[in-house]
């Protein structure tokens, strides 16, 4: 059973600050120089500056984004731009947006959970990891003693209840409330009744947690502990299991939470030779029927919009800059059976996941492509329309990948995973290839922070 637990948190003095939307950031993977430097302008004490620091000349061992955000942290806790919350609580959050021309919520709550090891408990991973990002949480983390941003878990309640619990207990109490860059409204509601919490942790008890974003602070988390661990080894000592080190700051869905929804990603292509869409034909062969559909990367809506009421895994449409051609490529019997023998290392349900199928399949076997560069990674179609009508020439996308230059040879557009892929491929511990997912919104920075002291 996911270990969880209230905690008391620490969060801005709105007293101080004036407004909560003035002082929020995204999560610091999708701040690119641009919004940094507007976060940057908007209020001197913006949590950008703990998040996301920026590099100066001269920076060293002793001084640098990493020692500055720490030094700033404490400096707003003294003047009491932050305070620690005086009971320990557990922090109900809501997210207010807009999706398709209808307004949902997602609701769920922030706590402490237990650290795991994947693999060595109830906690499951659902996409892969690089040690960069790991790094350089790690650093910022030892630095300012305290977890800057949330994990995202996923836990299976069909009726909701553990959240149930929490509505109930902020029924008529006003929220503390910040809107983000994109007009997403987020509501926070500390709670810190006794018998709430109590209940919440028995609602909670026996459900596995699957991480649906923050892999590589989940695993950041773990590695410090371990570090601490060993420390206090060295001299003889022992790492308190009650220790906030042992604990890191997740933000806990129902998978059944009506505001819950999974968007797609779509790839837009580096580093492949010029082909049309005969061309791309011909290499699927009969692993997939293929259809010409439209041209011209306007097009691109409204195909989307027909491959989305589809809704079927095996479903992908490719665009071909040569011609300019959208196709539409829907996998065969054929397909489905050089699927499992390519992929025999992986379970039905991970062979069967569109983007399984896009790289495995069409990428790395049929177009003989195993090595291509990373590709660019965009949720909107409008994204895609743009990037291929105006290449690969600007900056670095939010994956951190820098632009190369020229036209994008080939588009793909493919469907998200759902909520039920995560749970079956990390039942079966196995991860999916990476960004399989877009949760949507993103939780905020700045909220909360979680002191590991």
């Amino acid at each position: 059973m996911p270990d969880i637990s209230a905690f008391h948190g620490i969060r801005y003095d709105l007293g101080q600050v004036g407004s909560l939307s003035n002082v929020i950031a995204p999560p610091y993977d999708v701040i690119d120089s641009q919004l940094q430097q507007e976060l940057l302008d908007k209020h001197p004490a913006n949590c950008v500056r703990i998040v996301l620091g920026q590099d100066q000349d001269g920076d060293d061992d002793t001084n640098n984004r990493y020692t500055r955000a720490a030094r700033t942290m404490r400096n707003w806790l003294r003047e009491g731009v932050l305070f620690a919350e005086g009971e320990p609580a557990i922090y109900v959050y809501h997210q207010v947006f807009t999706e398709g021309e209808q307004e949902l919520t997602r609701r769920g709550f922030m706590c402490r959970t237990r650290l795991e090891r994947f693999g060595k408990g109830n906690i499951y991973p659902h996409e892969e990891t690089h040690g960069g990002a790991k790094a350089d949480r790690l650093k910022l983390w030892k630095a300012c003693k305290a977890n800057c941003s949330q994990i995202f878990g996923l836990y299976p309640d069909e009726s909701n209840i553990a959240q149930e619990i929490l509505e109930e207990a902020i029924r008529g109490v006003a929220p503390l409330e910040a809107t983000d860059h994109l007009g997403v409204l987020h509501r926070i509601w500390p709670v810190n009744d006794i018998a709430t919490i109590t209940d919440v942790i028995a609602a909670m008890g026996g459900l596995p947690i699957y991480i649906a974003d923050g892999h590589h602070r989940y695993e950041t988390a773990c590695n410090y502990r371990d570090e601490l661990a060993a420390e206090l080894a060295a001299k003889g000592e022992q790492l308190d299991p009650e220790h906030p080190a042992n604990f890191v700051l997740m933000m806990c869905v129902s998978m059944s939470d009506p505001g819950m929804i999974v968007l797609p990603t779509h790839r837009l292509f580096r580093g492949l030779h010029a082909m049309t869409s005969q061309d791309l034909q011909k290499q699927l062969g009969e692993c997939f029927n293929c259809d010409v559909s439209s041209t011209g990367p306007e097009t691109a809506p409204g195909l989307w919009e027909e491959i989305e009421m589809e809704g079927d895994q095996g479903t992908m449409a490719f665009y071909t800059a040569e011609d300019q051609t959208w196709t539409v490529a829907r996998l065969t019997a054929e397909g489905q059976q050089k699927m499992a023998e390519i992929s025999s290392d992986h379970c039905s349900d991970w062979q069967g996941l569109g983007v399984s199928l896009l790289h495995r399949l069409v990428m790395d076997h049929l177009l003989d492509k195993p090595n291509l560069p990373a590709p660019k990674y965009v949720r909107a179609i409008e994204e895609v329309v743009e990037g291929l009508q105006q290449g690969d020439s600007a900056g670095r996308d939010h994956t951190g990948q820098q632009g190369t230059g020229g036209r994008f040879e080939l588009a793909a557009m493919v469907m998200p995973a759902t909520v039920d892929h995560i749970r079956a491929i990390s039942n079966a511990n196995e991860r999916m290839p990476a960004k399989s997912t877009y949760f949507y919104p993103k939780l905020l920075s700045g909220l909360l922070f979680n002191p590991l002291e």
